[in-house]
Formats: C-alpha cells, structure tokens, sequence
C-alpha cells in the first residue's frame, strides 16, 4: 500500500514472493467455518481507483464481500520516494484456508498489473489479509494478524469506519490502537466511491469479471445486509 502503505506487504509475501508449497498448513484452522475476513487495498500508480475497483472484483469471485469502506487518501510510509495512495478496507466472509485467499490477493495485484521491483515501492495494487476470524499464524509467508496493522492509521481508520467495535486479535480495540499513532494524513475522499461487485443470482459463485473492470460509483453502506440468499 503506501510507500510503507508498503510495509504492509509482510502480510502474506516473504521477500516479495508467495511461496504456497512452504507455507505451514498447520498454523491456519482447516475447520472449514465460515470467518470474517479483514483486507485491506491500496494503490499509488495508473489509475489508482480503478486499480482498487478492479481488486474488488476480482476478490469477489472467490470471496462473500460484505462491506467496503471509503476510500482514503494516504501518505507513503517509509520506503523510498513516491506518489500518495488510495486506501480501502473490505470486510468479507470465506471458509477457505488462508493460503487460498492469500492466492486470490496475489490474482487480485497481477490483475491490475503490479510488478514487484523494489521492496516497499509504488504499487499500481496492493491486498494485504490483516485478520482472519481468530486464527493466529507466525509463519513469515503469513503471519495473521498482520504484524503491522496496529502501526497503520491508513488500515485502522477505514476498518474503524466499517465497525466501530473492531479488535485486533491479540491488541485490543482498533479505536484504542489508533489513539496513540504518530499523525499521518488519512483524507476521506467523498468524490471518489467504490462499490461491491454485484452477486450472480443463487449465490456466492464465482463472478464474470469481465465487465466490471472499471471504477463504478456507489458505496456500499456500512452495515448493510450483504449476505447470501
């Protein structure tokens, strides 16, 4: 996400490379349940709300989306010199293991066409899994939560905006993790709207993207009854 929105890649990649066959299958619950899913987007280059748009779409051809924030406008943290991002949060719903959604990430980022070049650089897509449900993993390819998560105003006020009770598992309270943060410009942007990809009729199947790779206006409401029929 920022420029250290780019110290948010921990989450999920180790070194700028998701490895799935050493990912350690034992860290993640298999119980198959169905768990709230934090993630959180962020794009500096090309069209920044498009970028954005387009992770959301693809994100939901494998994901129950349920509700995504507004969008914000952020300043780089750390790494080197780059462009402000946009940032986003989306809370949705899965029963598949982790390294599966880390998977849908990684389609989500090549589809907008990221390239990794440079360790906390500009990124045109940037999806990072910050909670899932309770479970709790220190392997370095995923760690959950995201070990970073609690540093970044630019995941904890969009996460805030979507659920005013949220914790961190092992943390506490996002409001109370945000209190004490160094002050960073997180903007609302009002002018510019994200929307959930529309549900096929049935379910929660797989979606035909094609069509909706472009930015669209409309917010989903936060709280809003989203769920499968």
């Amino acid at each position: 996400m920022t420029a250290r929105n780019a110290d948010h890649d921990g989450g999920g990649y180790h070194d700028g490379h998701y490895d799935s066959a050493s990912y350690d299958s034992a860290s993640h619950d298999s119980a198959g349940r169905d768990r709230t899913l934090v993630l959180s987007l962020g794009s500096n280059l090309g069209d920044r709300l498009a970028n954005l748009q387009l992770g959301l779409n693809v994100l939901g051809g494998g994901l129950d989306l349920r509700a995504v924030s507004s969008v914000y406008e952020t300043d780089p943290v750390g790494g080197p010199d780059q462009a402000d991002y946009l940032n986003a949060v989306l809370l949705a719903g899965s029963s598949l293991p982790a390294r599966d959604i880390l998977r849908l990430c990684a389609t989500a980022e090549a589809n907008a066409g990221r390239v990794r070049t440079e360790r906390w650089g500009p990124r045109t897509l940037d999806v990072d899994i910050v909670v899932y449900g309770e479970e709790v993993s220190t392997d370095p390819r995923l760690t959950l939560p995201h070990p970073r998560a609690r540093e970044r105003a630019f995941v904890l006020v969009p996460w805030l905006e979507l659920d005013p009770h949220a914790a961190l598992p092992g943390w506490g309270a996002v409001a109370g993790l945000l209190a004490p943060l160094p002050a960073t410009r997180v903007q609302r942007r009002p002018d510019l709207q994200l929307m959930l990809p529309e549900r096929p009729s049935g379910g929660c199947t797989a979606h035909n993207l094609a069509a909706r790779d472009r930015p669209v206006s409309g917010l989903a409401t936060p709280g809003a009854d989203t769920s499968c029929s």
